[in-house]
C-alpha cells in the first residue's frame, strides 16, 4: 500500500488516523524514518500530528525508534516545542530501554517535567514511569522523586497522584 504519509498526517487527527500510520508503518524501519522526520519538521501541525503514532509505535515497537532517541531527547529540551511533542516522547520513553549516553539527559528531563506546575499532566505522569524504570539501575535518585512527589502533591492532577501512588508501593 502506497501512502503519502504527510498528507494523511494532515487528512485528519483521530485515533482512527493515527492507528491507520502506525499499521502503514509495521515494522518498516524506511517508514518510521519518514514519520520521524516529518516529527523533526518545524511545521507546527504536522509535528503535532506525527506525535501521536510516534508514541503508539513507542509502546507497539519501540525498537523502531531506538535510533531515534538522540534526535528526540534533544526535542525534549528545545524550548516552545508543542505538548504533544513532549507527551508522546515521554509516553515512548516509559517502553523502550534508554542507551547510556542518554539517561542523564533524560532524568534531567522528566525531573524538570515532574517539578514544572505548568506541565501538561500526561508529560509528568509518563515522566514518572520513566523515572520509576531508571531507578531500578540509579535507585540514589528515589528520594528526589520523593521530594517532588511530596512537595507537588496537593496541586496535582488524579493522574499524577495514581502513578505516584503506584510508585511508592513498587518502591
Amino acid at each position: 500500500m502506497h501512502l503519502n504519509l504527510r498528507e494523511e498526517i494532515l487528512a485528519e487527527h483521530s485515533k482512527a488516523q493515527a492507528a491507520k500510520i502506525v499499521q502503514w508503518i509495521g515494522t518498516s524501519q524506511k517508514r518510521m524514518d519518514e514519520l520521524v522526520h516529518l516529527f523533526t519538521t518545524d511545521e507546527y501541525r504536522v509535528v503535532q500530528r506525527a506525535a501521536w503514532p510516534i508514541g503508539i509505535i513507542g509502546q507497539s515497537q519501540p525498537q523502531l525508534l531506538k535510533k531515534h532517541l538522540p534526535v528526540f531527547v534533544s526535542l525534549l529540551r528545545k524550548p516552545g516545542v508543542h505538548n504533544a511533542v513532549r507527551r508522546n516522547i515521554t509516553r515512548a520513553l516509559q517502553h523502550i530501554s534508554i542507551p547510556e549516553e542518554l539517561k542523564g539527559d533524560v532524568m534531567d528531563c522528566c525531573f524538570e517535567f515532574i517539578s514544572n506546575p505548568k506541565e501538561a499532566t500526561a508529560v509528568k505522569a509518563f515522566s514518572l514511569t520513566v523515572l520509576q524504570n531508571l531507578s531500578q539501575e540509579f535507585p540514589e535518585i528515589l528520594p528526589e522523586i520523593v521530594t517532588i512527589i511530596e512537595t507537588r502533591w496537593e496541586h496535582e492532577s488524579a493522574a499524577f497522584k495514581s502513578r505516584a501512588r503506584k510508585m511508592m508501593k513498587e518502591k
